[in-house]
């Protein structure tokens, strides 16, 4: 799904493939692969939103933290501005994490309860901007706030002062205090209340056009992600199963279970037909062969039980890894 630009994406996937081992016994020894992510590619240009969604436990978090290098990977590749990091030392990866920050799910497990929101930020712009003066630093910090939108005379109160929207401002100053590129956002606002849901949205979207950086947003909240998305990548077990703009894949979803994720998401109701899967998502530690989803598709047929389907364009870039040309052709191939 290369697209041609002159320049390389912020962000680029290239066949990510993450598998754990399942140890047992006193000796810890192996007896088997947990698939959390097979086979993802991705994209994120700059000033870009790109949604990753899908069931807990298809794989997106995974994707996000791998990007992040808080683990090894397995296979594939990941580049940021066109340089490939996953294989760098950390001595070499350590100048270029001030490109790519991180928004987690819990903004309290994120804070330091013992440290104030001054030094939470100082800390950050000090290490990546270790020559400014301590008078440039607390301007910077002071600046981070108004970023975020939240009084200067927050920056002497501790994290437990603070509600929950607040928190999470605060652990997206603490992203900016980089000047980065990226931000990858994993279930950033899932944690919270649904009118806090919507500012913290807002806030990322007048940041993003603000200094144009690029968003990497995981998420289960289709509502949230189609607010504010310019393009989204749809997983099930592992893999990427659709891409495409966010008007394309909301207004006519191209791959099976694309349709069934948003046809049972909240306000779908009187829009779209229920599409009630039948079964459970396999076990990542023994994915069924060939198309991950034929287990649950009602429109599989013998291809799709050997040959895993490769992501294609269906329809003016909107892409999907289903062995039907379109769904149209579902009742004539079963």
């Amino acid at each position: 799904m290369n697209t041609s630009h002159s320049a390389p994406p912020l962000l680029e996937v290239r066949a990510l493939k993450k598998h754990f081992p399942v140890r047992k016994g006193w000796l810890g020894r192996a007896t088997g692969r947990v698939h959390a992510v097979d086979g993802v590619s991705l994209q994120v240009g700059r000033g870009e939103t790109l949604s990753l969604v899908g069931e807990s436990g298809c794989g997106k978090s995974t994707v996000g933290r791998a990007i992040l290098r808080l683990f090894d990977l397995t296979a594939g590749e990941v580049l940021i501005d066109g340089q490939r990091i996953d294989q760098l030392p950390e001595t070499r990866l350590r100048p270029l994490r001030q490109k790519f920050q991180v928004v987690f799910q819990d903004p309290f497990a994120s804070l330091n309860p013992r440290m104030t929101v001054r030094s939470i930020l100082a800390e950050p712009v000090r290490n990546f901007e270790p020559s400014l003066s301590a008078a440039a630093c607390e301007a910077r910090v002071l600046e981070l706030l108004d970023l975020v939108r939240l009084p200067r005379d927050t920056a002497d109160r501790l994290p437990h002062e603070f509600s929950g929207g607040q928190r999470q401002r605060i652990c997206i100053a603490r992203a900016l205090a980089s000047r980065p590129q990226l931000i990858i956002c994993d279930e950033a606002v899932s944690a919270l209340d649904v009118s806090v849901k919507a500012q913290i949205v807002n806030l990322l979207q007048d940041l993003q056009a603000e200094l144009g950086i690029g968003l990497l947003f995981i998420s289960h909240d289709l509502a949230i992600v189609e607010h504010m998305t310019h393009r989204v990548a749809v997983m099930y077990l592992g893999r990427i199963v659709e891409q495409g703009t966010a008007r394309q894949v909301f207004a006519a979803p191209r791959h099976p279970y694309t349709q069934a994720l948003l046809s049972a998401a909240p306000g779908s109701g009187g829009t779209r037909k229920r599409i009630v899967l039948k079964g459970d998502v396999p076990s990542p530690l023994d994915p069924p062969p060939g198309c991950h989803f034929h287990t649950r598709c009602p429109y599989a047929f013998a291809r799709c039980r050997t040959e895993a389907p490769m992501l294609s364009d269906k329809a003016d870039g909107q892409w999907a890894a289903c062995h039907l040309d379109s769904l149209n052709d579902a009742t004539a191939s079963t």
